[in-house]
C-alpha cells in the first residue's frame, strides 16, 4: 500500500514538474503599443508608414484593440465590403483604419475589441465636466486640474519628443503624462462614474484581461494598441501577471529605424 502511495506522489510530482515547465516554456508576450490617434496622420516621427512598419516587424498572433466590442462586427463588415471603415467610432483611430486592418490582409493576427467605451458614458462624462468647469463652486478644483495639465505639456515640449515613438514607450512619458492625469482621476473619477479615469481604464483592462485569460500559456505574441496615455495604467497591471512575458518596444523600434 505505502509503494502504490509513493508511486502515486512521485507521478503526482512529475505531472506538475512537467505541468509548470510547460507552463514557463508557452508563456504568452504582451507589448503595449502607445498610438496617437489622429496624430500618426501628421507627425512624421510615428506615421502611418512607420506604424506600420512597427506592427510588421512585431509580428503579433493577436491584437487587443481601442475597440468596443460592440462596434467591431460593423467595422469588420465594411472593411470586408469596400476596404473601408465606415464605423463612426472606429473610424476616429488611423491606427486601425489605414494600419491595422489593412494589415490584416497580408498578415495572420486576429483582431479583438477590448475597449470598454460607450457612447453614453462619454456623453455622461462631457456633460458632468462642462458642468463642473461652470460650477463657481468648483473652481479651485478646476484651476488644479488645468494647471497640472499645463504642467504636462510644458514638460512635454521642452523634451520636444512628445511625439516620438522612442521617447512614448518609455516610463518617462508615462511619468510626465500621469501628472495631469492623477490630478484629473484624483479630483473627478469619483464624480465622472464609468467616464472616470480609473473607472474607463478598469473597463478597458478587464476586457484585456478576459483575452489574456482565454489564451492563457498559448506560446503566443499578443500586441495591445491603445492610445498612448492609457499605456503606463496597462502596464501596471500586467506587471502583477506572472503567466507571461512583457516585451519592450525599444527592440522593435531600432529595427525599423
Amino acid at each position: 500500500m505505502r509503494k502504490l502511495q509513493k508511486i502515486a506522489i512521485g507521478l503526482l510530482c512529475f505531472y506538475c514538474f512537467i505541468s509548470c515547465t510547460q507552463e514557463r516554456v508557452n508563456k504568452n508576450e504582451v507589448l503595449v503599443l502607445g498610438t496617437i490617434h489622429s496624430g500618426h496622420l501628421t507627425k512624421e516621427e510615428y506615421s502611418i508608414e512607420k506604424l506600420t512598419k512597427l506592427i510588421q516587424e512585431i509580428q503579433p498572433d493577436i491584437i487587443l484593440t481601442e475597440i468596443p466590442p460592440d462596434r467591431f462586427e460593423t467595422a469588420v463588415a465594411g472593411f470586408k465590403k469596400d476596404d473601408s471603415i465606415s464605423e463612426p467610432r472606429v473610424m476616429r483611430f488611423p491606427e486601425y483604419t489605414d494600419v491595422i486592418f489593412p494589415l490584416s490582409k497580408t498578415m495572420d493576427f486576429e483582431i479583438i475589441p477590448t475597449a470598454g467605451w460607450t457612447r453614453p458614458m462619454a456623453m455622461e462624462r462631457q456633460q458632468k465636466l462642462r458642468a463642473i468647469r461652470k460650477d463657481s463652486t468648483r473652481i479651485e478644483d478646476w484651476q488644479q486640474y488645468m494647471n497640472a495639465g499645463r504642467i504636462t505639456d510644458s514638460l512635454m515640449t521642452a523634451i520636444g519628443k512628445e511625439h516620438d515613438p522612442f521617447f512614448i514607450h518609455t516610463n518617462t512619458y508615462d511619468s510626465i503624462y500621469n501628472i495631469s492625469l492623477d490630478v484629473y482621476n484624483k479630483l473627478f473619477n469619483v464624480e465622472l462614474g464609468l467616464g472616470g479615469w480609473d473607472n474607463i481604464n478598469i473597463a478597458h483592462y478587464w476586457n484585456i484581461e478576459k483575452a489574456l485569460e482565454k489564451h492563457r500559456y498559448q506560446n503566443k505574441r499578443i500586441l495591445i494598441t491603445y492610445g498612448a496615455g492609457h499605456k503606463g495604467w496597462f502596464l501596471k497591471e500586467l506587471r502583477k501577471r506572472d503567466d507571461i512575458k512583457l516585451l519592450e518596444m525599444k527592440p522593435f523600434l531600432d529595427k525599423i529605424q
